[in-house]
């Protein structure tokens, strides 16, 4: 495993982090099965993948509190753990975008009790709510960085104006946002902004939300509700073209003698900016494959065919 230090921070995380959206993410999973994703995180930790990435919304914290009780068997220094906050969810299942000063501290401190941790490594603001300005939540983030309870702060969902925005005293050193070969929409604007502001890209659905896993095919079929049924890439014609795309893909990666993930995997890392990928999964024996990405290098010119495909489909 490769590592790196996080920009504008002191985090060293690795190059190959894991989501953990189907960690107890049952509003977002249907039939998860909890103990899997504990192993899931466990194993991650032991094969050196120090980067674990989670948020209160996942389950409405449930994936927070199974992390918490995987994370109390290793030492502190042995892991990096992002988690994100901003959305108020209620009894009634109803979910609000709040960036509240002050419920994003209590947001903090709740997150901190279902992880069993005195700090957090990354905190994220996690959806703008389009009412409070973001240099006040913000500015509240900083306030509990000095305080101790988070090292470093993050954004994730904001278009480059709102990025600014946050970013108008240099307290941003993440910025989490969709980025795979199958939607390079991030290189327009936001990814040059990063480069250019010592921001460390992390792109999240790294492998298309499964696109990039090489399973789906032709009569593949969504759970009614699977959250990525709101996706473009997974409906009608859009499903089928991409299909063929990941197809052309495929036979790069055998070429490569590596797998369709990791070869996207890799591909993301070979971009300037981006610095870890978080892939996800259910089964711990997905995070030691896509442990092996860490190791792949891709030349100009396998670079410049795989841009060839993205580009012509």
């Amino acid at each position: 495993m490769k590592y790196t230090m996080l920009k504008n921070s002191e985090l060293d995380v690795s190059v190959i982090g894991l989501g953990t959206n189907a960690v107890g993410g049952h509003n977002l999973f249907q039939n998860l099965n909890e103990q899997n994703g504990k192993e899931l995180v466990r194993k991650a930790l032991n094969i050196g993948v120090t980067f674990i990435d989670t948020a209160d919304i996942y389950g409405f914290g449930r994936s927070e509190e199974l992390i918490g009780e995987v994370l109390k068997d290793f030492k502190r220094d042995d892991f990096v753990i992002a988690t994100k906050g901003g959305q108020h969810w209620f009894e009634d299942g109803s979910v609000k975008k709040d960036n509240r000063p002050e419920y994003l501290r209590e947001a903090v401190e709740i997150s901190l009790q279902r992880l069993q941790l005195d700090y957090v490594d990354l905190y994220y603001l996690h959806l703008p709510d389009n009412e409070t300005p973001l240099t006040e939540s913000i500015g509240e983030l900083a306030r509990l960085k000095q305080e101790g309870k988070i090292r470093a702060i993050g954004i994730s969902n904001v278009s480059l104006k709102q990025l600014k925005e946050a970013n108008v005293h240099s307290d941003i050193s993440v910025l989490q946002s969709p980025y795979h070969m199958l939607d390079r929409s991030a290189e327009k604007e936001l990814l040059p902004y990063c480069v250019e502001n010592n921001i460390s890209f992390i792109p999240y659905g790294p492998l298309a939300f499964g696109l990039l896993g090489g399973t789906f095919t032709k009569e593949s079929r969504l759970d009614t509700q699977d959250w990525r049924q709101s996706i473009p890439l997974f409906n009608g014609e859009h499903f089928n073209q991409t299909l063929e795309t990941v197809k052309k893909l495929n036979q790069i990666a055998t070429q490569k003698d590596t797998t369709l993930p990791n070869l996207a995997l890799a591909w993301l890392l070979a971009q300037e900016g981006v610095d870890s990928v978080i892939p996800g999964g259910k089964r711990k024996e997905r995070i030691l494959e896509n442990s092996y990405a860490s190791e792949i290098i891709l030349s100009e010119e396998e670079l410049d065919i795989i841009n060839d495909i993205l580009s012509n489909n």
